[in-house]
């Protein structure tokens, strides 16, 4: 190459040199100590070492386009603020810690699968051990937890896990299967107790969060699942599906996710209150499908009083037997006093049959249920504001309520596994019966009803064609019988009168 042709070239070179010497020396220089730019967070890094776009316009020209552009990262304590107080976090952070996995263990006997194992004794009765789960908090410092009735039902033994993981065996204070509202005891202070609101002023639309275990054991930690949404709706009566005529009445209804295993958990408001007892779930799936109930916490509170200070729940009576009409509007229906016991409350306060009941405690009564509901919540031992109306007139009446008849009446032993009570009008009215004098069947062993066809809530009217007045006319005739050949019993159930025919030996 001769020298005209270096005096070209070497320009060229410097061009393509001198940036490249800004870019060393520029590295160089950091490391020499020459001083550097203000160092970058580690959130605005990621953005200034982002992949660009390189493009080129022409010799020697090149252009960067970052794939999006630089922004200033927001104060990581902001963030962290911004996020932790909200009312789902707070709520969940004050009240997970006292939400209890509840493990429960049933033990079944399944005998000879054929007559023929059975004859020749191939196959012995074998135990199998079935497990659910549930969920459950604790409400003082005493170790006692609030879950489900249904939870626990059955159970042979039931352990509860913390939320730190930790196991305690667990044990049953008292059930009740109207209300579905059970207490279990844990040795106390090992889980702390839930803050507990109230549910007597609650808003439709105002936040929700159900908290509790829908997976128990399955998942891998023992943190509680947390679901949000709003109160969708107060006051829901639900009717039963099964025989048991479970109590779901002034339901309160949500649309937070209430999953298999969240029953027994806590229903909590914005401010981190407990104000429910997740319940049940409508749910062709078997998952949440956005209709969730639960147990208003003013109730199950007073479930918690009675169970611990009775081992069972003392049932109001007023003496009154409501029934719903349709009003003359044909819009809504009525409930009218069909009948009134004698010697009751009602009766002595001048309530009569054909009286409409309008409220009770201050609530409307728009059903039967609702006045149920009424009288449950206030409780035994208390009395209720009642308002009811007489020939377009509204009055007012305080009610002493009492304990149910029948629960309080005296119990007699008459065979092995049949006992009754006598029969009188005011039980008559409690259980809404058409006769109001015979023996009442309060319990009868499977044994026993299989032999004879009787069963729980049968009355006794006629043993060979003798009329029966009482219990004790019951025992009298079954032993006059007794050994002299079949013995012809009449009995009423249902509103209709049945014969059964059996020996007593």
């Amino acid at each position: 190459m001769n020298r005209r042709d270096w005096r070209i070239w070497i320009p060229a070179l410097l061009v393509v040199a001198f940036p490249a010497g800004l870019l060393l020396g520029s590295r160089v220089g950091g490391e020499s100590g020459t001083p550097e730019p203000a160092a970058v967070s580690e959130s605005s890094q990621s953005d200034v070492l982002e992949p660009s776009i390189v493009r080129t316009s022409g010799p020697g020209e090149v252009l960067a386009t970052p794939v999006r552009a630089a922004t200033p990262a927001a104060p990581p304590q902001e963030q962290t603020v911004s996020r932790r107080y909200t009312p789902v976090v707070e709520a969940a952070r004050m009240v997970a810690p006292s939400v209890v996995s509840i493990s429960i263990l049933r033990v079944g006997r399944s005998g000879p699968r054929s007559l023929f194992e059975d004859f020749f004794g191939r196959t012995a009765p074998q135990s199998r051990l079935r497990r659910s789960y549930g969920s459950g908090f604790a409400i003082n410092d005493f170790g006692f937890l609030i879950t489900n009735e249904h939870v626990v039902r059955g159970a042979d033994s039931i352990v509860v896990t913390d939320s730190q993981g930790r196991v305690h065996p667990a044990t049953i204070v008292g059930a009740d299967e109207l209300t579905d509202i059970a207490v279990l005891r844990i040795e106390s202070g090992r889980v702390p107790p839930a803050p507990l609101g109230t549910s007597s002023d609650l808003m439709v639309g105002e936040p929700a969060i159900a908290i509790g275990n829908p997976f128990g054991y399955l998942l891998a930690n023992a943190e509680a699942t947390v679901t949000a949404g709003v109160i969708s709706g107060v006051g829901r009566d639900i009717r039963s599906a099964d025989e048991r005529q479970t109590l779901l009445a002034d339901m309160i209804q949500t649309d937070a996710s209430i999953n298999p295993g969240n029953s027994g958990g806590p229903l909590v408001n914005a401010d981190g209150r407990v104000i429910g007892v997740n319940s049940s779930i409508f749910s062709r799936s078997g998952g949440s499908e956005g209709l969730g109930f639960a147990i208003p916490i003013d109730r199950a509170l007073r479930i918690v009083d009675e169970l611990r200070d009775f081992g069972r729940i003392r049932r109001p009576f007023v003496g009154v037997d409501p029934m719903a009409v349709e009003s003359d509007t044909l819009l809504f229906s009525e409930t009218l006093i069909r009948r009134v016991a004698p010697r009751s409350a009602a009766a002595e306060q001048g309530l009569e049959p054909g009286d409409v009941l309008v409220a009770i405690g201050g609530r409307p009564v728009a059903s039967p249920l609702d006045w149920e509901v009424g009288l449950l919540d206030a409780g035994v031992g208390t009395e209720v504001d009642v308002v009811y109306r007489r020939d377009g007139r509204d009055r007012q009446a305080r009610l002493l309520i009492e304990e149910l008849p029948s629960e309080s009446a005296e119990r007699l032993q008459v065979l092995a596994g049949l006992e009754l009570i006598t029969l009188d009008p005011q039980i008559a009215v409690e259980r809404r019966l058409e006769v109001d004098q015979g023996a009442m069947i309060t319990q009868i062993s499977q044994r026993n009803a299989a032999y004879t066809g009787m069963r729980e809530g049968d009355v006794i009217l006629e043993i060979n064609r003798r009329r029966v007045g009482s219990a004790e006319d019951v025992a009298d005739l079954f032993q006059y019988y007794s050994g002299r050949g079949s013995i012809r019993v009449s009995i009423y159930r249902s509103g209709n009168t049945y014969i059964t025919t059996f020996y007593v030996q």
